[in-house]
């Protein structure tokens, strides 16, 4: 059974790409739900596939379901299409679009044929991450969901030892470098 492998971009940053590997005799579907999860996005929106050259062009469609727009020609369905049925040449090009409002445009390019099935991989399977993906609904930073758990763990409302409040002229506040209040002259060197 052939493994194919396959490098799915981020139209927008060619630096953030996923590498996932998927039998041949897997579905359009299976692709679909690889990509998704190897982008962090969810599962609710429309989605298509359109078979590709190396310019970048779209041709024939494989969509998810049958949409209520015009076709030159009607697509294939994403559970009935066969991954290996559309390998037409040794780095065989696809467009995956996702969710039609907000555009998402992933390119994908077959990088890799191995005749060789991994028994420990369950496919499909994701087996590369390069750069941060894109978010879906909004910002993601750099520490994503993990800022909450430091933002529990130290209470960063609360101003902790050496980051006390200052008075008007900017000294600190409820500091006293003396016993009785007053400040101290610096003593002449």
């Amino acid at each position: 059974m052939a493994i194919l492998k396959f490098r799915i971009y981020f139209e927008e940053d060619d630096s953030i790409y996923r590498d996932v590997a998927i039998k041949h005799t897997q579905t359009f579907k299976d692709l679909h739900d690889v990509i998704l999860k190897s982008y962090e996005f969810d599962t609710k929106h429309q989605a298509t596939f359109y078979r590709s050259n190396e310019k970048w062009q779209r041709g024939r469609e494989i969509s998810l379901e049958k949409y209520e727009k015009e076709y030159k020609a009607p697509p294939m369905l994403m559970s009935e299409t066969a991954i290996g049925t559309e390998i037409r040449e040794p780095n065989q090009h696809f467009i995956y679009q996702y969710d039609f409002n907000k555009n998402w445009t992933f390119l994908i390019e077959l990088i890799n044929v191995s005749k060789e099935e991994n028994p420990k991989i369950v496919y499909p399977a994701i087996t590369r991450s390069e750069g941060i993906a894109p978010s879906q609904y909004g910002t993601k930073g750099l520490l994503g969901n993990k800022f909450a758990d430091i933002e529990e763990k130290y209470d960063l409302t609360k101003a902790g030892e050496g980051f006390g409040e200052k008075d008007e002229e900017g000294e600190d506040a409820g500091y006293d470098d003396a016993d009785d209040g007053q400040d101290v002259p610096d003593e002449e060197v």
